[in-house]
């Protein structure tokens, strides 16, 4: 095997993961990340020393101090003026004889590779094929010329393999987003009392922030709640916090993994209600640390093994009391301690998906 090269975003948790694993996996060949961003807009830098960094034009001085909408929009503009330099940069990179194949992950990325010409895997993420394309021909085209120029696709979902073969025809493999279940697994035999009620997605409207205030604002048992994201659009934030009550604590983006699994061995109730979903890592995890999910209603949730699919309570948000009964079923499950079977650590751990890719499309 030769060297491989991740093209991605160095804030990114998942691409950081999926790096890592490749790493060690791939040993004594190099895995290097190419990225252009390490710590900006509010994002605590995760990368670390022994990381094997290749810099693309950085452009996080160049982007605003905050993850807001215009933030969002102007961060767009950045990546599209130096997205001609950044595939010189590949360019350059690809010329060392020792590297096989990049891997690219997100769409952006991916354009890159393809403007680069460089052989590589796509692997978007799930709105970026579920919702992006319907929303703009701009993107939708450059997708398309991105996934078409693929050696290979990976997807987390039959929903996202169905969509890409709606949009160019290709066939996606299927590979689970991984979660480390080693790490996790070591906190089971810490026994804590779980009381927290906890927010676990990007703090967007796409996830539904604000309907999980409003159900706590009909709510009977009118629980304080906890917010934990990775990532946030900052005048969406300050707009729903407002909502907020006493008790309510917002910790925001937890640079340490073991500390967030310390709050969900915790929590009695995770909540994960956006409007779209594809295969939720952060459901995973929750739920391999023992809580109850508060969810609604997805295609992902058939391809679960039965013991994850128990820790699952599907909600209707049209129901004023969602919340209460989510508690009521939460309290129910979590009496019992969570016990992954040998499918769902099989499937679910992100150490066996990268030895997947590595066996598969390396």
């Amino acid at each position: 095997m030769s060297d491989i090269v991740f093209v991605g975003n160095g804030r990114c948790y998942h691409t950081l993961d999926w790096y890592r694993d490749a790493k060690t996996i791939c040993y004594p060949n190099k895995v290097f990340l190419a990225t252009d961003l390490i710590e900006s807009e509010g994002h605590i830098k995760i990368v670390k020393a022994d990381d094997n960094i290749i810099n693309l034009y950085n452009i996080d001085k160049l982007l605003l101090r905050k993850q807001s909408r215009l933030g969002n929009i102007w961060r767009n503009i950045v990546k599209g003026f130096f997205s001609p330099l950044q595939a010189v940069r590949l360019i350059k990179i690809a010329k060392n004889n020792s590297i096989r194949i990049f891997h690219a992950h997100s769409t952006y990325y991916m354009f890159l590779c393809w403007l680069a010409r460089v052989p590589f895997i796509a692997t978007p993420q799930g709105s970026e094929i579920l919702i992006r394309p319907n929303k703009s021909g701009i993107y939708r085209h450059f997708l398309i010329k991105s996934l078409l120029a693929a050696k290979s696709i990976t997807v987390d979902s039959v929903h996202m393999q169905n969509k890409i073969i709606q949009l160019c025809g290709k066939k996606a493999a299927i590979i689970q987003n991984g979660i480390d279940t080693k790490a996790i697994m070591r906190f089971a035999a810490n026994s804590i009392e779980r009381k927290n009620i906890i927010s676990i997605r990007g703090f967007h409207p796409l996830y539904r922030i604000d309907e999980i205030l409003n159900a706590r604002a009909t709510s009977l048992k009118k629980p304080p709640l906890l917010f934990v994201y990775a990532s946030w659009e900052e005048g969406y934030r300050a707009k729903v916090a407002k909502k907020y009550e006493k008790g309510d604590v917002d910790l925001g983006r937890i640079a340490q993994k073991t500390k967030y699994y310390e709050l969900l061995f915790s929590s009695l109730l995770a909540i994960s209600i956006p409007e779209s979903d594809s295969s939720p890592r952060g459901v995973y995890e929750a739920i391999f640390c023992g809580c109850c999910v508060a969810i609604t209603k997805s295609n992902w949730i058939d391809a679960l093994p039965s013991c994850m699919r128990a820790r699952l309570f599907i909600v209707s948000l049209e129901d004023a009391l969602w919340l209460d009964k989510a508690i009521d079923y939460a309290e129910v499950i979590a009496k019992e301690p969570y016990r992954p079977s040998e499918l769902a650590l099989e499937t679910y751990d992100q150490k066996k998906s990268m030895e997947i890719i590595v066996s598969r499309l390396y």
